[in-house]
């Protein structure tokens, strides 16, 4: 079953897995439920979908539903600025251990994933260029 959303002018079934790590690679992801509790209550008030969320020491695993109007550059910026800003909030103590006043690394992993391979919307494609008849869709 596919979890298709439905917006004003489109229906849209997109998702990103995000991985991000703290800076130096520090293992200081400790309180994980608090950070979890953070990154939900990010992603309700922007209306993202956590799908799967994953919190190791020295970094992050999430996997989320997104509108299209979202820039996966933009989700991982508000993401990674705001749950670092209540993280150093709520635990002073992690300024000891990360100088600088930076909690993530600046970069991240960014891939998407939906119902549909590459492979197949590919071959849509081309049947469409030959001419055939079929579905609408590359289901």
């Amino acid at each position: 079953m596919t979890d298709y959303v439905t917006y004003t002018h489109s229906v849209c079934n997109i998702n990103y897995h995000f991985v991000w790590c703290t800076k130096y690679r520090k293992k200081v992801l400790t309180d994980v439920i608090d950070l979890k509790d953070i990154l939900h209550g990010i992603c309700k008030k922007y209306q993202w979908e956590i799908k799967g969320l994953e919190i190791m020491p020295d970094h992050v695993h999430l996997f989320i539903s997104t509108p299209p109007y979202d820039a996966p550059s933009k989700i991982a910026k508000i993401l990674k600025g705001r749950s670092a800003r209540l993280m150093f909030r709520r635990h002073p103590e992690l300024r000891n251990e990360l100088w600088g006043g930076h909690l993530w690394s600046p970069s991240y992993y960014c891939g998407t994933a939906g119902h549909v391979s590459s492979e197949a919307i590919t071959k849509y494609i081309e049947n469409q260029k030959k001419g055939e008849k079929g579905n609408s869709s590359p289901d």
